[in-house]
């Protein structure tokens, strides 16, 4: 009969590159998914709706950007300079619409949005047309 002798090996360390790699995974997916909620980069399609909460606006002023990115203030024809013009003598609490046609240029839209941040408008609702 043969003997076999038993060694027992002793685990003296852990093995934490498991571990660390795991976390340096879930830090980088925390870290970017942060980041684009903080800059607001999360990219959403809102040209038309299901269903439209309708909102009671009073006082509302207008702006349009028509698919060649003509821009109207209050249906009167004006360019980004005029309308930051206008936009000056409006109160901050004054509600803004802003109608753009879907067919414009996505820099015409930014650059109404880029006017109303600089003056520290709060007030905007940004038109939708319901599909049924």
């Amino acid at each position: 009969m043969a003997k076999f002798k038993i060694q027992r090996k002793r685990f003296d360390e852990i093995n934490v590159i498991p571990f660390i790699d795991i976390m340096l995974v879930l830090l980088v997916m925390v870290l970017t998914t942060a980041t684009f909620i903080n800059q607001g980069v999360i990219p959403v399609d809102l040209p038309t709706t299901k269903t439209s909460a309708k909102e009671d606006i009073k006082k509302e002023i207008t702006i349009y950007v028509n698919a060649k990115g003509e821009l109207f203030f209050e249906k009167q024809k004006v360019n980004l300079k005029e309308l930051e013009e206008k936009l000056t003598t409006i109160s901050k609490e004054q509600a803004v619409v802003l109608r753009s046609d879907k067919e414009s240029k996505f820099q015409d839209f930014v650059s109404v949005m880029d006017i109303l941040k600089r003056l520290k408008h709060e007030q905007l609702y940004i038109i939708t047309k319901e599909n049924n």
